[in-house]
């Protein structure tokens, strides 16, 4: 038998196929691994809402079994804490208490929402391990179930808002439906905050003690118990710095709620920085799921 009969001869198609390949691994990229399954995992999580709705509210249920007052705890504990700065900081500021009170109250209860966002986001994957090796869900379903928990927590501490309007006759215009918009932003950010902190603690175990003291860093770099505006009137060297403090984004996320819902004036770049940051951020945690979210089930 020649050597002709013996190698087979490529077709022509099969040459064009060869050389058209491209050089190393051929093997096509995980369907996973792309932003459009990225964003179908949180609509899908948003549309298991009833799985997650009732789970937050369980999670609530559970953690006050057996008290008498339940969840009203949640609102006395941030009452007595906001009462308590309310009035020292007021006397070492030499701020109206009327004026001061409010501000602090309302920081309290919004802060309440992103320390929590933060400090068990990162725990989110870690905590729900067997959830996350038994039941076929989306990952983004214990993202909502989390930040679900924390905005009804939020809820539950509205009512020292409302006892404080009542008491300091705290005018309410038209302009207190702009902190619903707010919420909704803040809520936003809940979500891709603990999303991208819940996988990055999932991988390196101590990212989650770490965030912890960055937390409470931020508490005293926001203005939660002092106030810009009394920066701002102080003369010298530290009222001509007082604009470094809106260089800390929580500056603007507070602005927008709390500004609202106390009679104070929110300005425009306050909103433009949260929307901006809102969508920047979701994309960004969006391209970190593209990459290791089809990991968290292998880490936890």
């Amino acid at each position: 038998m020649s050597d002709s009969e013996k190698t087979p001869v490529a077709t022509s198609a099969e040459y064009e196929r060869f050389v058209a390949a491209p050089e190393g691994d051929s093997t096509p990229a995980s369907k996973s691994q792309t932003l459009g399954a990225a964003w179908d995992d949180l609509k899908r999580g948003f549309g298991q809402r009833e799985l997650w709705l009732a789970l937050g509210w369980q999670d609530i249920k559970q953690r006050y079994r057996r008290s008498v007052l339940g969840p009203v705890w949640i609102t006395i504990a941030t009452g007595v804490m906001a009462t308590a700065l309310g009035l020292l900081y007021s006397l070492l500021f030499n701020i109206e208490l009327k004026e001061f009170l409010p501000h602090v109250a309302v920081g309290l209860i919004l802060w309440s929402f992103i320390a929590g966002c933060i400090n068990e986001g990162s725990q989110v994957f870690i905590t729900n391990e067997g959830l996350i090796k038994q039941l076929p869900s989306a990952l983004s379903v214990h993202v909502y179930r989390l930040v679900w928990r924390q905005f009804l927590f939020l809820l539950h501490n509205l009512v020292i808002w409302l006892v404080l309007l009542a008491i300091f006759q705290i005018p309410v215009g038209w302009e207190v439906l702009l902190a619903i918009p707010g919420l909704a932003l803040l809520v936003a950010n809940g979500v891709w905050v603990s999303m991208f902190f819940g996988i990055i603690a999932t991988r390196f175990r101590d990212v989650a003690p770490l965030l912890e003291s960055l937390v409470q860093l931020l508490f005293y770099m926001t203005p939660i118990v002092w106030m810009d505006s009394t920066l701002k009137d102080r003369i010298g060297e530290l009222g001509n710095k007082a604009y470094l403090a809106e260089i800390n984004p929580l500056y603007h996320y507070m602005a927008v709620v709390r500004g609202p819902m106390i009679d104070q004036p929110v300005e425009l770049r306050s909103w433009v920085i949260v929307c901006v940051l809102t969508v920047l951020g979701t994309l960004f945690a969006m391209v970190f799921m593209r990459q290791w979210r089809s990991r968290v089930s292998y880490w936890v």
